[in-house]
């Protein structure tokens, strides 16, 4: 009994040091990216989703696009019958989501561009960042070029967000939705490094059934 004692104790111990082993403390959060951030809020069904309005600068030089944990029917309706919902979020390290974690954020949200004439809607109302479906920093970017190109985030079987990998200046940030995907390029050229929304439209319109989802240019420039 004693033997079998020791026996159960020792393997015990073996996996936790196996276990702490196996852990691996991340680095110190990076303090400038702490801040307020702002961004862009889209839906599709009944799923919200975040995405960072980019810039070149820190805390926002991230392309950033994360589900949004949601029960609110209101919040729900504002998003999907917005043309477009923007938020400012109260200050928090991005980091944070950049690494993938579930977080409560505060955050003040806007019918329309909150720094071009948008409506206050709510004032500090809690989001929950459920999960991280995409991230690059733009640490080493291309040059502005007419040869676009974009990455794919699966939702679920046949739906896909396609995200365009922003270059230097000039160039723009656009994020649109396609169900039942058909050969859809990922690299091609367009007329100027900066084309209108509906010649990129135009690049996905074999896709299959295509949404809109943000679209934007006045910050790269």
């Amino acid at each position: 009994m004693k033997k079998l004692l020791l026996f159960v104790l020792c393997t015990f111990f073996s996996f936790s040091c196996y276990a702490k082993a196996d852990v691996k403390e991340l680095p110190p959060l990076d303090p400038t990216f702490m801040g307020s951030h702002n961004m862009a809020l889209v839906s599709h069904s009944s799923t919200i989703y975040a995405t960072v309005m980019t810039t070149y600068d820190r805390p926002s030089n991230v392309q950033l696009f994360y589900k949004i944990e949601n029960k609110d029917l209101a919040l729900l309706q504002t998003v999907r019958d917005g043309r477009l919902t923007t938020i400012k979020t109260k200050p928090f390290n991005l980091q944070r989501l950049m690494r993938g974690e579930k977080m409560v954020v505060m955050a003040d949200l806007y019918a329309g561009h909150f720094d071009r004439q948008g409506m206050l809607v709510y004032e500090n109302i809690p989001l929950t960042f459920a999960k991280k479906l995409y991230v690059r920093e733009l640490d080493d970017i291309k040059e502005s070029s007419s040869l676009q190109e974009y990455d794919v985030v699966n939702l679920n079987k046949n739906y896909k967000v396609y995200i365009h990998k922003l270059q230097q200046k000039p160039s723009f940030s656009h994020l649109l939705h396609i169900d039942l995907e058909a050969g859809c390029l990922l690299r091609f050229r367009t007329s100027s490094a900066v084309p209108k929304e509906t010649e990129l439209q135009y690049k996905f319109l074999n896709c299959g059934t295509m949404k809109p989802m943000y679209f934007e240019t006045e910050d790269f420039k």
